[in-house]
């Protein structure tokens, strides 16, 4: 039997042992080196698994090999990241023949793999995961969702790592799987001068907290964002940052529930002056919102403000296929406005954004991840701007 650095059960040395084939035994050396590496003393079962490397444009020709050699299914839920185009619009989109090709036999190798062709980054408005569950996520704006907003448990794990707790249902029990390591270890205090902050604002303001913050675990002070405001500010950090975990007082659960003591940690402030310097005023060639994916109540918002209006530049809204389908209205009446609203893929991931060379967002993640991206210059923006900018 093959030595390792934790604590295995009986049925895990037998897959190691190679009994239930070599894709298992592969996967599960993957979980055990990572755990090794990390100083796990065992695994831990996951109630759910996100997989990231489904765009063909991040993980190309060697990546798409790897999947098809493959041979094992998922044993637990799994979903994927958003892959490179709607699977079923890509032609309306204006998506690449040969490149669809390519992201078809992506996606239908997760597939072959037990894998829930659901490609979304907000998996949590699929099947929410509880206070305290262990999953194995990959996308850095999921991770931290669940992490701050839901108080369930995951590293953020790469897309190998993620796709082995899906065939294995275990992950290295190290990080924030551990109660010890979800302390705060810094607070940001935030000046609003008494505004209600957007969800963009929040967005802007991850987007700056997360350059100071780096990989720590901020506390935020005098704020109140509700949960899209809070997907907006960790989606931002973890972009800017590497922050998977962050507390808001008062609001978020682990923050509600637990008397964390601040008292002596570092603190940083920021103030509306800057959060407001964080957007521009460039003329832009297309608008995009839904970085992460949207909600049912960003749909329904940004319906009610295309209502009676016509868009004149191209308008994407991106948002999982499941949330599409239960708020058909919203969707329809967005594309009324002549708007389009595309699931399973995102302004990131698509190489159909690479052809603007300026695009308008209202998430601190975009404006973080496209300029590198689709070689794009961003302007950001709140979800009224943007209509406003569209339309106009």
């Amino acid at each position: 039997m093959k030595p390792v650095e934790l604590e295995l059960e009986p049925g895990d040395e037998r897959i190691l042992d190679g009994e239930q084939g070599e894709t298992r035994q592969k996967m599960l050396e993957i979980l055990v080196a990572l755990g090794t590496v990390f100083g796990a003393e065992r695994l831990v079962s996951v109630k759910s698994v996100q997989v990231s490397g489904a765009s063909y444009k991040t993980i190309g020709k060697y990546g798409l090999e790897w999947l098809e050699e493959l041979d094992a299914r998922a044993v637990v839920p799994a979903v994927l990241n958003p892959v490179g185009m709607p699977r079923g619009r890509w032609q309306e989109m204006g998506v690449d023949p040969a490149f669809a090709e390519k992201q078809n036999a992506v996606i239908a190798a997760y597939e072959r793999l037990g894998i829930r062709l659901e490609c979304t980054c907000t998996p949590y408005y699929l099947n929410s995961p509880r206070y305290k569950d262990h999953l194995a996520w990959s996308e850095s704006s999921a991770v931290s969702y669940a992490n701050s907003v839901i108080g369930a448990r995951t590293n953020r794990e790469g897309g190998p790592a993620a796709l082995a707790a899906a065939i294995i249902g275990k992950t290295p029990c190290y990080g924030l799987h551990l109660a010890a390591n979800r302390i705060p270890q810094m607070v940001v205090e935030v000046a609003t001068g008494g505004r209600d902050l957007s969800i963009a604002h929040y967005g802007a303001l991850g987007y700056l907290a997360g350059k100071r913050v780096g990989n720590r675990i901020p506390y935020f002070r005098d704020i109140r964002p509700n949960a899209d405001g809070l997907k907006a500010l960790g989606a931002a950090m973890a972009a800017t940052g590497a922050v998977a975990l962050y507390h808001v007082e008062g609001v978020t659960p682990e923050a509600s529930r637990l008397r964390f003591d601040t008292s002596g940690l570092e603190t940083i402030g920021v103030d509306m002056r800057e959060i407001e310097g964080v957007f521009s005023q460039v003329a832009v060639d297309a608008v995009a919102v839904g970085c992460p994916h949207c909600s049912p109540d960003e749909l329904k918002t940004t319906a009610l403000l295309l209502s009676g209006k016509k868009v004149k530049i191209p308008f994407y809204i991106f948002a999982a296929q499941a949330v599409i389908e239960a708020n058909k209205d919203a969707v329809a009446a967005i594309e009324k406005s002549g708007a389009r609203v595309y699931a399973d893929t995102c302004m990131v991931v698509s190489p159909v954004m690479e052809r603007y060379p300026a695009i308008m967002v209202n998430s601190g993640k975009a404006l973080a991840y496209v300029p590198d991206m689709c070689g794009a210059v961003v302007r950001m923006g709140t979800l009224e701007e943007c209509v406003a900018v569209a339309t106009s």
